[in-house]
């Protein structure tokens, strides 16, 4: 199989190999960690009594997993044969999910802070009830609205969270009256989803794995160019990579893949094409100049179903190959070379991650890369599209709505959980005073020293999670959370939009509960202390019944437009999952968002928008139109974008400045922004003291965000934080290859060990996150507990209008330590 294939093993005898898959284990597995014989089919021990059918949450390929349950213990974890796409397969991570269930690290009680600084190892906590803890909470929240400091409440959700409890936190902080409820996209990946809905409509991946229901034709398997610009697909989607490397060895499709160092993506690509970090921005406008200007562009697509082509076409003029070569490293010819091969395949595809979405101009790059599929006829076609991955469920899950009078809100805080430091520190637009968190901020946040003063001083926060990770320290309130083999739901493939129901495999451990049932358990704590509201105020919005999360689901699917198909039991009989928008029971779901079809337009009339191919204003894709441009004015952006990059990108390029005071977000509008000044010119000066730039991202195939360095096999696998950086660079800097590394920015600095990596620019270094100090797994092995790579990011620098961190590029210097 293709080279990418090497990431997958299968300690339960996954279907990769046609002649273990025709063994009756196949199907039940053989016991965790088991190779490819295995003799448990007829084992009266290991013979599973029950197999159910659940899911890997540990990236964003979302596996069906087969756990075979014996005894009331997992002895086995296989994949779904029957699925098309997954073929059987899963990666090294689906093992670990019975690690977390079973892991005597794991919270099991509520906890109430008695002693010690926030923050510190010594810090104390005791046992309390599910009730004491909630009324703890409650009067808190309760005392802040009460004394006109509502909006001081906060809470940050994260993408490890069952599907539809971001709604029920909606709800409550409704009803309570902060509008200062945010998600985890500003760390994540909301800059797609933003320029996919201002260009197209909707802010979701438009294509999808498999075979579209609606026409039997395939989708992104069809495709007959992929072009990745910074995902490391393989690592971070190996299951659904995995497919498009099966389907290119039909289709004989080219890969190209574009990223400062080589990963195992890199690895499996007919081209892999390194630029400077963060100056995707530059590549794709010099690669949609020189398209333009060969009018390779799809002139019947572009004359029926485009807005502002023409605007385009005189915006870019100056943007050619050989501009971006002098911003990007990359030559000129190689520019020109991708621009072509794009335009002439058909169809192509794009994907994009967080290589993108990290970056000061994500919103701006997305829209760029839109346009690149627009004028190209790229879009509403099988095996074509702007594939950006998204963390967030397409569209809101939507309840009943609520039948009382709601309190007016003021407007949130700037966008970016990462804002709250800024909030707490400053009390700039206004203090924050009691924070919920979904995630751990002591990780996920840039500028990670900062973010810890900031919860040293915060008055009140309740922390939610499986572990005593770094942001339990800091609480006042702990709470324990189910993992993934505890609870019934439903899962998503979060770029496709293909979603499943999950079955629970275990009994939750201890007293932990399900996030959704925390919050409507918490309502009903602000039923019980709540003196000014009535508590059918509470009670009436979160009925008791909804913990029983078939009746939530059955709420969703009965209140949300274009989901009305998506029954329990219409999603517990398939082998492939379900893809929204999908209206009824008979409609079979949409693959090719935008493809002109009547499945299509059956699902844009369930949407608001009959008749419409494309969810804009207008109908059509939006490239510029004055109201768009006008929109965007008002952050210091425009509807045809100009270049920009980090100030800590070498070469002194244009880069941009935040106006002082706030304006209201043209993409958020709930929340607040910084006006910006784009063009700025550039300087050089920082690198004479940090000369190289650094990146940070996931460690490898073995981890998923934190939670993975929470098992004995991820840190085993991956214990270590592998500094990867060139063999001339490290030598420059006297260092040798394994030697510990202090790496440093004008932030801070955390130490790694040199891996020398000669597919990187030398200019570069790559520092794995999800890191951690309180990561006491990986004691039993020696590893050392790492600061957070997230340290040498400035928080200061960030996109304004979706809220992305810029991850992607800081300035530092690496030396032996």
């Amino acid at each position: 199989m293709i080279s990418g294939a090497s990431l997958f093993v299968n300690p339960a005898i996954a279907a990769a190999d046609p002649a273990v898959a025709a063994q009756p284990d196949a199907r039940d597995g053989g016991p965790i960690g088991g190779g490819e014989l295995s003799f448990t089919t007829d084992s009266a021990a290991l013979h599973p009594d029950t197999v159910v059918s659940t899911a890997c949450q540990f990236c964003n390929s979302n596996c069906r997993l087969k756990v075979g349950i014996r005894a009331g213990r997992v002895i086995s974890v296989s994949g779904d044969p029957d699925d098309p796409v997954q073929a059987g397969n899963f990666c090294v991570k689906a093992s670990m999910m019975p690690e977390l269930a079973y892991s005597p690290l794991r919270l099991t009680t509520p906890l109430r802070r008695v002693s010690g600084t926030k923050g510190s190892k010594d810090s104390k906590f005791e046992p309390i009830s599910w009730d004491q803890a909630l009324d703890l909470i409650a009067d808190r929240l309760l005392q802040l609205r009460d004394s006109g400091q509502v909006k001081s409440i906060a809470n940050r959700t994260t993408g490890r969270l069952p599907r539809g409890t971001g709604s029920l936190v909606a709800r409550l902080f409704a009803l309570l009256g902060s509008p200062n409820n945010t998600d985890v996209g500003p760390v994540c990946n909301d800059a797609g989803g933003n320029a996919l809905a201002a260009t197209f409509g909707l802010g979701n991946f438009t294509n999808g794995y498999g075979v579209d229901a609606a026409t039997g034709r395939e989708d992104l398997g069809a495709a007959k160019y992929f072009l990745f610009l910074g995902t490391n697909q393989a690592e971070t989607h190996p299951v659904t990579f995995d497919y498009l490397l099966r389907s290119r060895a039909k289709t004989k499709a080219k890969l190209v893949v574009v990223d400062p160092r080589r990963t195992p993506t890199g690895a499996a690509a007919d081209t892999w094409v390194a630029p400077k970090p963060h100056t995707d921005f530059a590549l794709v406008l010099g690669m949609l100049q020189h398209i333009i200007a060969r009018n390779l562009h799809d002139k019947a697509f572009v004359r029926r179903w485009v807005l502002g082509f023409a605007e385009l076409r005189d915006h870019v003029k100056d943007y050619t190959p050989d501009w971006a070569a002098g911003v990007t490293g990359v030559p000129a010819a190689t520019i020109r070379q991708l621009a072509e091969d794009y335009a002439t395949a058909k169809p192509a595809a794009i994907f994009c991650n967080a290589g993108i979405s990290h970056q000061l101009g994500a919103f701006d790059t997305y829209r760029v890369l839109t346009f690149l599929a627009a004028v190209t006829g790229n879009i509403g076609v099988p095996g074509g599209g702007c594939n950006f991955m998204h963390n967030t469920w397409p569209g809101d899950l939507r309840l009943p709505e609520l039948t009382v009078t709601t309190p007016p809100l003021e407007q949130a805080l700037p966008v970016g959980p990462d804002y709250f430091a800024e909030s707490i520190l400053t009390g700039r637009p206004y203090p924050l005073k009691a924070v919920i968190t979904e995630g751990n901020p002591l990780i996920s946040s840039a500028n990670t020293n900062k973010v810890r003063e900031a919860f040293k001083k915060l008055d009140f926060y309740v922390y939610t999670g499986l572990f005593m990770e770094e942001a339990a320290y800091y609480a006042d309130v702990i709470l324990p959370v189910t993992s993934g083999l505890e609870l019934d739901g439903v899962y998503m493939r979060r770029d496709d939009r293909a979603i499943r129901w999950q079955h629970a495999a275990v009994p939750r451990v201890g007293q932990s509960k399900p996030d959704w049932e925390i919050w409507i358990d918490l309502a009903h704590a602000f039923a019980r202390r709540d003196r000014k509201k009535p508590a059918s105020y509470w009670t009436d919005a979160f009925p008791e019944s909804w913990k029983d999360y078939s009746q939530l689901w059955a709420e969703f699917v009965k209140h949300t437009p274009a989901m009305g198909g998506m029954t329990q039991q219409r999603m517990d009989a398939r082998a492939e999952p379900l893809r929204w928008p999908c209206p009824t029971t008979s409609h079979p779901g949409v693959s090719t968002l935008y493809l002109d079809h009547p499945s299509w337009y059956e699902a844009t009339a369930a949407l608001g928008a009959p008749g419409k191919r494309f969810l804009t204003p207008s109908g059509n894709v939006e490239i510029f139109t004055p109201e768009l441009d006008r929109k965007l004015a008002g952050a210091g952006h425009r509807a045809l974008p100009v270049f920009y990059t980090h100030p800590e990108v070498t070469g002194a390029n244009p880069t941009l400045s935040y106006e002082p005071g706030f304006v209201t977000n043209p993409v958020n509008p709930q929340a607040l922004t910084h006006k910006v000044k784009l063009g700025v010119p550039g300087s050089d000066a920082v690198h004479r003291d940090f000369p190289l730039m650094g990146m940070t991202g996931r460690p490898s195939v073995v981890h998923f965000a934190s939670v993975t360095h929470w098992t004995p096999t991820g840190e085993q696998l991956n214990g270590i934080r592998l500094v990867q950086v060139h063999p001339d660079t490290a030598r420059r800097f006297g260092i040798g290859d394994r030697d510990t590394v202090v790496v440093e920015s004008p932030r801070g600095k955390v130490t790694g060990t040199a891996l020398f990596w000669p597919a990187i620019r030398p200019d570069t270094i790559f520092v794995p996150n999800t890191f951690g100090p309180a990561q006491q797994v990986g004691d039993q092995f020696g590893d050392p507990r790492y600061e957070a790579a997230n340290g040498l990011v400035d928080d200061a620098f960030y996109d304004n209008l979706s809220g992305q961190q810029a991850y992607k590029c800081f300035a530092c210097r690496i030396s032996k330590a």
